[in-house]
């Protein structure tokens, strides 16, 4: 992923990089453990090490919603 990214730049510079990495990694991540947990926010957000609030935020954010 990211050598494919530093190809396309030619002689661009390079900004970003973290974010780009977290939005293609983060929202398959947070369905994965959700699908995991049969959408158990509590268990997932655990699982991801994070507050379930912030989890809930996260899947406001990419529109994931129980299945």
């Amino acid at each position: 992923m990211l050598q494919g990214y530093f190809a396309t730049l030619d002689d661009e510079s390079v900004t970003d990089v973290y974010d780009m990495v977290i939005q293609q990694v983060e929202k398959p991540l947070i369905e994965f453990v959700l699908q995991q947990t049969a959408f158990n926010q509590s268990q997932a957000a655990n699982i991801l090490g994070m507050n379930r609030n912030t989890l809930k935020k996260k899947m406001q954010r990419y529109q994931i919603e129980n299945a």
